[in-house]
């Protein structure tokens, strides 16, 4: 399962995967609205895979193929704080 993903300029840290590169025109207008003009960052190939950073990758798949996209939110401000001090 090859995903394109792309980064919102609006949003830090809310990412778009998306199977058709060209498939932001077909998603709804609010989410547009709120995600703005997206930005490529990289194509994963997401059968090479069984974990991503910070996204549950079977959710993921599974959005792919139930809606054609995943959005990743950006990590709650707790959860930042608790990593830092994980390190």
């Amino acid at each position: 399962m090859i995903v394109h993903v792309f980064r919102s300029p609006k949003k830090g840290e809310m990412y778009l995967y998306l199977l058709d590169k060209d498939g932001f025109a077909e998603l709804d207008e609010q989410l547009q609205r709120t995600f703005g003009e997206p930005e490529f960052v990289m194509v994963i190939n997401l059968t090479k895979r069984d974990k991503l950073a910070r996204a549950d990758i079977n959710k993921v798949k599974e959005e792919l193929t139930d809606k054609g996209f995943y959005l990743q939110m950006p990590p709650k401000p707790e959860l930042l704080v608790v990593n830092a001090n994980e390190n």
